[in-house]
């Protein structure tokens, strides 16, 4: 396993190997978790599922597309990319533009119902802005001092973070803190700056928390084991109720009881607990596992990268998918307050899944870039799988009469 681990190839086949059986199981059970739900509000049973395999053909071509482009094309892109998504940031507090859903204005209406969310585009815009702009003051030497290493990179999280707040988007608010905490990780920043950024976050926090009730009451929620008082923690408790009835293999592929009625958001914010309940311990852990292999991938194409921005982009990939997993898995399970993100490429989520998918085909240029996995995947165009069934044992047959 380990000579297999280390060929230059296997982190550029497992991420994309992993991404498409990810997205694939994903699309299943939206569809799955989805039913009852489009049939509560008088649609047709495929209505979820359509729109997510929509979303997912446009994801794809993205995909494609950031995977054939060079590396200094994602650069070049970094400043219009960032600039786009804080204009639409914007709009989205217009009235008439701005959708309000579940008490937060995250979406941009696009006339009928099509809707975008800006603030998923805006993780893979600070990935590969604060990547670009890190890898330049590298090149310079400039990352030894503190201005430098902070700004502007620490201003324009901060500028991103405030528009999805604005917008009561508090989960991707969070995940844009900890990208920021990440690449400044990987640029060499001194502890003492980490243990003053997240005092000051925390501080942040609290005061964010404590004068909003709606927010406030997410966090009582904690470890909760009954609905309690006017059922505030309903969704974490049926969440829990899904997980601990699917036992090892579930109940199957539609089977689920709680998706009908007593789960809000089945196929959204509690698509880990179908997926629990359907396909049991055996579903979740292989999400889990796929979700693994992606962030291993993208850490080995990370830790080889020759080139900074390589390094940084890889590295606030894996920070951000990583992320919004363990705060949407754990938010299922209590252990987190609810935040209302997707899980990456899995849940349902037009913006989210085109925005990760985006995120792939940057991680797949990325393995790209390293010249051993450029000169083996020549080697595979040309000689395609000859050298291979060259190297399969053949087992030859006994003569007959023996």
């Amino acid at each position: 396993m380990r000579r297999a681990w280390d060929r230059p190839l296997t982190a550029f086949y497992v991420v994309a190997g992993g991404a498409a059986l990810l997205g694939a199981l994903g699309l299943v059970m939206v569809f799955s978790a989805s039913q009852i739900q489009a049939l509560r509000y008088g649609l047709a049973p495929t209505f979820y599922l359509r729109r997510q395999v929509l979303a997912a053909v446009i994801g794809v071509a993205l995909l494609l597309l950031a995977a054939r482009m060079p590396v200094r094309g994602h650069r070049w892109l970094a400043y219009p990319l960032l600039a786009a998504v804080i204009v639409l940031l914007g709009l989205v507090q217009v009235p008439g533009l701005g959708r309000t859903v579940n008490g937060s204005t995250n979406w941009l209406a696009l006339g009928g119902p099509f809707v975008l969310q800006p603030s998923e585009f805006a993780k893979a815009a600070f990935v590969v802005w604060g990547a670009d702009l890190l890898a330049r003051k590298q090149q310079h030497q400039l990352l030894g001092q503190w201005k430098h290493l902070l700004v502007p990179l620490a201003p324009g999280a901060m500028l991103l973070t405030g528009l999805v707040l604005l917008g009561g988007d508090m989960g991707t608010a969070v995940i844009l803190c900890t990208v920021l905490f990440g690449l400044l990780w990987l640029a060499g920043a001194p502890l003492r700056l980490f243990a003053a950024a997240l005092a000051a976050a925390g501080l942040i926090a609290a005061v964010l928390i404590t004068t909003s009730a709606h927010r406030l009451s997410r966090f009582a929620c904690l470890g909760a084991s009954d609905p309690g008082p006017g059922d505030q923690c309903w969704q974490v408790v049926h969440g829990l109720y899904a997980l601990s009835t699917g036992g090892l293999f579930g109940d199957g592929i539609g089977a689920s009881v709680e998706k009908w009625g007593q789960l809000p958001e089945p196929h959204t914010d509690f698509i880990f607990a179908v997926t629990g309940e359907e396909l049991g311990l055996v579903g979740t852990l292989t999400v889990l596992g796929l979700l693994a292999a992606l962030c291993a991938s993208g850490l080995r194409i990370a830790a080889r990268a020759q080139e900074p921005f390589v390094r940084y982009a890889a590295g606030g990939i894996v920070t951000w998918l990583a992320v919004q997993a363990s705060i949407n898995i754990g938010g299922v399970l209590g252990l987190l307050p609810i935040a209302g993100v997707p899980l990456p490429l899995f849940a349902y989520g037009g913006s989210a899944l085109v925005s990760a998918l985006y995120a792939v085909g940057l991680l797949l240029t990325l393995a790209r870039s390293e010249p051993a996995v450029r000169a083996a995947l020549t080697t595979r165009k040309r000689t395609g799988a000859l050298p291979l069934l060259r190297r399969l044992p053949l087992r030859r047959r006994p003569p007959r009469g023996r």
